[in-house]
């Protein structure tokens, strides 16, 4: 780990992404020595950092870290985390901060290829994520809503927990993005109210224009998930899954998964 570019693990007990969460995130997935999407990821980084006035790293200094870093982990998970930095006590942030950044490495998950190919199993979360417009999209550290979420299940075969909001509306998974394939046209959740609005996500909206697909960005119901074509979750991480089994609700042909899955790894080697 490296911590304001120095190894080491320790951060101050009055570091306010340690008090308050109050900072933002990036996971990246390093596969053959490269951190697959890095200037994606950081663009979305500095938007988080500008939403909550945080002063984000220039991308050189950041960037010559990775590099580093590479080096030693050709093939891992790096979490980078911005946090406002060290304050007094009290929610008001100080005027004059220093923010503390730091790189987190972890091996890379070894989810069974099967889960890419034929689908996994998800469950519905009793968690209802509240609405914060102005916090909306962004990746910030209080994720305690998916903490508590992915709490709810205690069962190696569900490998994701689909969230719905307080009107009852299906947003995202506990740590993927949600697309539903219905009549021809991609639709994902409106996420203007709650919710993370990833990398990958941006990625398979880019697709669909290009390959002139109807996608839509609205509100979608319990009753849409169960009448849809396809389901499917997407991360950075994880790449796409489809959703072969939710409750109830079973699919077996993920044709316009496979397709967008294939062209997106392609397009990553």
């Amino acid at each position: 780990m490296l911590v304001n570019g120095k190894l080491g693990n320790l951060i101050s007990v009055r570091d306010r992404g340690l008090l308050y969460g109050d900072g933002v995130f990036r996971t990246l997935r390093v596969s053959g020595g490269r951190a697959l999407y890095w200037p994606q990821h950081y663009q979305k980084l500095r938007h988080d950092c500008a939403m909550l006035g945080i002063a984000c790293p220039d991308i050189s200094l950041l960037s010559a870290e990775l590099n580093g870093l590479l080096e030693q982990f050709p093939d891992a998970v790096m979490k980078l985390i911005v946090t406002r930095g060290e304050g007094a006590r009290g929610y008001a942030p100080p005027v004059h901060i220093q923010p503390t950044y730091l790189w987190d490495i972890s091996p890379l998950p070894d989810y069974p290829a099967a889960w890419a190919e034929k689908g996994i199993k998800a469950c519905f979360c009793q968690l209802r994520l509240g609405h914060q417009p102005r916090l909306a999209g962004i990746k910030h550290l209080n994720r305690l809503e998916n903490v508590l979420a992915a709490a709810e299940w205690d069962d190696k075969n569900i490998a994701e927990g689909l969230l719905m909001d307080v009107a009852g509306n299906v947003i995202e998974g506990t740590r993927s993005n949600l697309f539903v394939v219905a009549g021809g046209r991609l639709i994902t959740p409106d996420l203007s109210r709650c919710g993370v609005a990833g990398v990958q996500r941006d990625r398979v909206i880019s697709w669909a224009k290009q390959h002139n697909m109807p996608m839509h960005i609205r509100d979608i119901s319990l009753e849409e998930i169960q009448q849809a074509d396809e389901l499917f979750v997407a991360s950075s991480i994880i790449g796409l899954w489809p959703v072969r089994e939710i409750e109830q609700n079973l699919w077996i042909e993920f044709p316009v998964c496979s397709q967008i899955r294939q062209s997106l790894e392609g397009a990553d080697s």
